[in-house]
């Protein structure tokens, strides 16, 4: 009886769906019970300093996100790519005055360097790397999570240029009992108070020895944007943006976790064992959040795409992960129950991501969703629907959709 009543109620919505979209939803009968239609939400904005087709979600802090379709670029435009603050960024910034300290209980000494020093004195090194924010598709949790509604656009790949870390740190001398690093920026609390700080996250050393993991001044062989950390900032790929922290004044070498503003309680972090949606988690039963999932984004054609029953869709997109590299990339158009294989690049480097690329053939008129799916070389491939429920909404990498309809 429930099982009827179920099939009745989902026939009854797909009739309206179809009714709201203009058009016949095919392979409708596969649509998983209570799924939202991508191609019936879209929304955009704009910000100054930014490109005006940016989304804006909140604006103190300023957190702004890029619409999936602008983010077709190989590596992502400085004015596209996305924000996501936590405090009020510094003012009358004078590169030529600026410096980095380093320091710390785990640190054999303590040493400053000017900006200048630090083009002069190491290797300058240049990674494409992907950057993602931890709460990116958090708008998809449901009960829903706390937090900015990312959707899919708080994520983008740039040419990033400066210093290897790990470079900086062996030349102030790292202690045997060092197990990791934290930062502090210039940005403000959003109180206005000294004594806080905005954020001051970190890595283990393993990570921060790593020959990716950087202190950048340079995106797509410019300036840093201001939003974006200028004049300098950490650069870790395959670990949550928040990690990468801007407008870097001061690094400490630790002997313990670091234990920094948005480092404790439930900030960037997630149940260790599975817990049932809405449920309460308590913060010993929480942890730090490091490797991102496997994850991949189409970026062409826009959502809503209209094309004739006998034309092919080209699609194409990128996909990243923590590991090595993607090695396998897969779309569908009957919601998931078959998969036909992508096109797929080399990355140019570790943690860059990758792109995809495809044509795509249609039975017959109506309604569709293109469904992408990447998997790694370790074997970790997106689920088709949302992961673990977690109190924060972080690491959604469930399969990124656009809706098509053909005429």
């Amino acid at each position: 009886m429930i099982n009827n009543r179920r099939k009745f109620i989902k026939q009854s919505l797909l009739a309206s769906l179809a009714t709201s979209l203009g058009s016949n939803i095919v392979f409708g009968k596969n649509i998983p019970f209570g799924m939202e239609l991508v191609g019936l939400s879209e929304t955009t904005s704009s910000f100054p300093g930014k490109s005006e087709l940016l989304s804006v979600l909140n604006d103190r802090p300023i957190n702004i996100e890029t619409p999936a379709h602008l983010l077709n670029d190989k590596l992502t435009p400085n004015d596209l790519f996305f924000v996501r603050n936590n405090g009020i960024p510094p003012v009358n910034i004078d590169p030529n005055k600026w410096s980095l300290e380093i320091s710390g209980e785990s640190a054999a000494s303590n040493k400053t360097y000017s900006l200048n020093e630090l083009k002069s004195n190491f290797e300058n090194i240049s990674y494409n790397i992907t950057l993602e924010c931890g709460g990116n598709g958090r708008k998809e949790f449901n009960p829903p999570a706390k937090g900015n509604q990312w959707t899919t656009g708080a994520v983008g790949c740039v040419k990033w240029t400066g210093v290897r870390l790990k470079d900086v740190l062996n030349d102030v001398g790292i202690k045997s009992d060092a197990v990791y690093i934290g930062y502090y920026g210039a940005d403000s609390h959003l109180s206005g108070s000294p004594d806080k700080d905005a954020i001051s996250r970190g890595v283990p050393i393993a990570k921060a020895l790593e020959k990716e993991s950087m202190i950048a001044w340079a995106m797509n062989d410019q300036d840093i944007p201001l939003l974006n950390g200028h004049p300098l900032r950490l650069v870790f790929g395959g670990y949550p943006a928040s990690c990468s922290g801007k407008w870097l004044k001061k690094i400490v070498i630790r002997d313990q976790v670091h234990d920094g503003q948005k480092m404790k309680g439930s900030s960037y972090r997630t149940p260790c064992k599975p817990v049932a949606p809405g449920a309460k988690v308590n913060e010993e039963d929480m942890c730090i959040i490091e490797n991102m999932p496997v994850k991949s984004l189409i970026s062409y054609p826009k959502t809503g795409a209209t094309i004739n029953l006998d034309q092919q869709l080209p699609i194409a997109g990128h996909a990243w992960t923590s590991s090595k590299e993607i090695t396998k990339m897969e779309y569908s158009i009957d919601f998931g129950m078959n998969w036909l294989a992508c096109r797929l690049s080399k990355s140019d480097n570790k943690y860059a991501w990758q792109h995809f690329e495809a044509e795509v053939n249609f039975p017959e008129k109506g309604y569709y969703e293109v469904w992408a799916r990447a998997t790694d070389i370790d074997g970790n491939t997106q689920p088709m629907l949302l992961p673990g429920w977690n109190p924060k909404g972080y690491l959604n990498n469930a399969c990124h959709r656009i809706a098509i309809k053909v005429l």
